[in-house]
């Protein structure tokens, strides 16, 4: 598990991995958050890191009880790969 950081004011969340930064960005409305873009270098390809951030920003929008609205071709699979997260989106 890696060191995922939230900059709230930027609505994202992001990790440093070997030097490379992967992010996931979101818009917050009403208590939805609206997953706009999952992205890994493609250096970092192939690891698992994309599931590993967007797991991480599902998680977190559980506990602060918002939907999801997965816009992200990325986080849209991964929901419907995991379904414990299906109740989530909005």
């Amino acid at each position: 598990m890696h060191d995922i950081q939230h900059d709230v004011a930027a609505n994202r969340f992001s990790m440093m991995v070997e030097g490379h930064r992967c992010v996931l960005d979101y818009v917050l409305t009403n208590q939805t958050m609206t997953i706009t873009h999952t992205g890994v270098p493609e250096a970092l390809g192939g690891r698992g890191l994309a599931g590993e951030i967007t797991r991480f920003a599902l998680e977190h929008a559980k506990q602060q009880g918002w939907k999801i609205v997965p816009r992200c071709s990325y986080a849209a699979v991964y929901i419907q790969r995991h379904p414990e997260y299906a109740g989530l989106v909005a």
